[in-house]
C-alpha cells in the first residue's frame, strides 16, 4: 500500500453541510480528542514522514504497523495485533513481520521522530505552541497507566526537546491513551473487532462497512458480524437502532469518564488550548497531512 494511493482514496473533501454525529454538541473528552487529532497522527499523513519510511523500505502500511508497535519495544506479532485491536489481526502481524525483516526499530523510531517534527513544523508555520505543550505534557505524564499499553509504552520513550516536538508527543499520547481506553470499554461491553468498527462508523455517519474495510476486515467477516448485530437489534438494516445508538453512546460516555483526569488536568486553560490546537489542526489539514473528511476526523 503506497503512500499515493492511499491520499488519492483517503483524501475526498466532505460534501458540503455535512457533519459528524459526534461533533454535534461534543463532550469536553470528545471536543478535546478531535481537537489533537490531525496534529497526533502527523505521523501517519505526513508526506515527509512517508516518504523518510519508504528511504528504510517501508509502505504506507507497514509503516503505520511498526510505527505504533514501536511504541512496545519489540513485541511478537501477536502482542502487536492484540494491542491495535479493532484491525484483522492476520494483516497487522504480515505487515508488523514484513516491517521489522528490513527495518531496525531504533533507526525507524529516529526517522519517524526526525521527519514528522520537521514537518509539523513547517505546518504549524511559526506558531507558538509553548505554553500548550507545556500543560498537555504534564497533563498526559499525569494520566493513569493501568491497562494501557501503547500509551505507557509511549510515554516510555525520550520526548522530542522542542516545543512543536513535544506538542506533536502529548497529542499522540493523549490520543493513544483515549484508544487504550475505548478498547477497553469496548471489551468490557463484550464487543468484538468488527462490532467495535461497525458500531463506530455508522455512530459517526459513515456507510456501513466503509471504515471496517480499511481495516482490512473482508466482506464476509463483515456481513457475519452485520447479521449477528442485526439479531442482537442494534442494527436495521444498514443503520443503528435507537437501541444500537443508545448503545454506542454509552460506550462513548464511559471512554470519556476515563479520560477526564487528563481534562481536568488542564483545568481553566481547557477551553484556550483546545481552541489553539483547532487552529494548528486545521493548518494540518490545510498542508495536506490529514484528511480533510470529517467523518475520518471523528473515527480515528
Amino acid at each position: 500500500m503506497e503512500y499515493d494511493d492511499v491520499i488519492a482514496a483517503a483524501f475526498e473533501p466532505t460534501p458540503d453541510g455535512v457533519v459528524a454525529g459526534p461533533t454535534q454538541d461534543p463532550s469536553p473528552a470528545r471536543r478535546f480528542r478531535d481537537a489533537i487529532e490531525p496534529i497526533a497522527m502527523h505521523s501517519v499523513w505526513s508526506r515527509a514522514t512517508n516518504e523518510a519510511q519508504a528511504d528504510l523500505g517501508l509502505n504506507f502500511m507497514t509503516g503505520y504497523v511498526m510505527g505504533r508497535a514501536a511504541l512496545l519495544g519489540e513485541p511478537e506479532p501477536g502482542v502487536v495485533s492484540a494491542s491495535f485491536a479493532v484491525f484483522e489481526p492476520a494483516m497487522v502481524q504480515g505487515a508488523y513481520e514484513a516491517a521489522r525483516s528490513v527495518c531496525d526499530r531504533d533507526e525507524l523510531w529516529a526517522t519517524r521522530t526526525a521527519a514528522t517534527v520537521a514537518s509539523l513544523t513547517k505546518a504549524l508555520d511559526e506558531a507558538d505552541v509553548s505554553a500548550a505543550a507545556d500543560a498537555l505534557e504534564t497533563a498526559v505524564k499525569a494520566a493513569p497507566m493501568a491497562g494501557r499499553p501503547l500509551f505507557s509504552g509511549l510515554l516510555s520513550q525520550e520526548w522530542p526537546s522542542d516545543p512543536v516536538g513535544r506538542l506533536w508527543r502529548a497529542c499522540e499520547l493523549a490520543r493513544e491513551h483515549r484508544g487504550d481506553s475505548h478498547v477497553a470499554v469496548c471489551v468490557a461491553n463484550g464487543l468484538d473487532p468488527i462490532e467495535m468498527n461497525i458500531l463506530t462508523e455508522l455512530w459517526v455517519g459513515m456507510p456501513l462497512g466503509s471504515y471496517s474495510a480499511t481495516r482490512a476486515w473482508s466482506p464476509d467477516a463483515m456481513a457475519t458480524t452485520t447479521a449477528a448485530m442485526q439479531k442482537k437489534g442494534w442494527l436495521d438494516g444498514d443503520q443503528l437502532t435507537d437501541e444500537g445508538r443508545t448503545f454506542r453512546d454509552s460506550i462513548e460516555a464511559s471512554t470519556d469518564a476515563l479520560e477526564q483526569p487528563i481534562i481536568d488536568s488542564l483545568g481553566g486553560s481547557f477551553d484556550s488550548i483546545v481552541s489553539d490546537l483547532e487552529t494548528w489542526s486545521q493548518r494540518c489539514i490545510d498542508a495536506k497531512a490529514f484528511p480533510p473528511n470529517v467523518f475520518k476526523r471523528a473515527a480515528g
